[in-house]
């Protein structure tokens, strides 16, 4: 499935630490049970650089892959996802009044919206979930 646009690993706090990118990862290893060799691709963020998180990749059998130096296209994907997020369901005018508000609006809209229901025309207009069921 080269043109699956699932989101299946996520994580929301204030702060952009290592911990928030392992959640993510063990949140997608959890859900999708990948076999050994995914290719885990990232920016080269201090939170992906760090030991801790290259081992918890390792301990799993996945391998790291990071952006090269000055190449913002090598995360055009993950980049066009934020886009589309921040257009789609947080408009200029939409203030949060709390963290949980904040996590709410991005999990209804994952896992509720964008991986269900949503149309992706790199998967012919389907849903990443009715691809996937198509697919399997």
């Amino acid at each position: 499935m080269d043109n699956l646009v699932k989101v299946v690993g996520w994580a929301m706090n204030t702060r952009m630490t290592e911990q928030l990118g392992i959640d993510a990862f063990l949140q997608a290893v959890g859900r999708e049970r990948p076999s050994a060799g995914l290719i885990v691709h990232t920016d080269r963020g201090s939170q992906y650089t760090s030991r801790r998180y290259q081992s918890t990749l390792a301990a799993h059998g996945a391998i790291l892959s990071m952006s090269r130096l000055g190449d913002p296209y090598d995360n055009a994907v993950m980049e066009s996802f934020y886009k589309t997020l921040k257009r789609e369901r947080m408009p200029e005018t939409r203030k949060f009044t709390n963290e949980k508000e904040a996590r709410n609006a991005v999990f209804e809209y994952i896992e509720m919206f964008y991986n269900t229901k949503r149309m992706h025309s790199a998967l012919g207009y389907m849903s990443p979930v009715e691809y996937e069921k198509q697919h399997s």
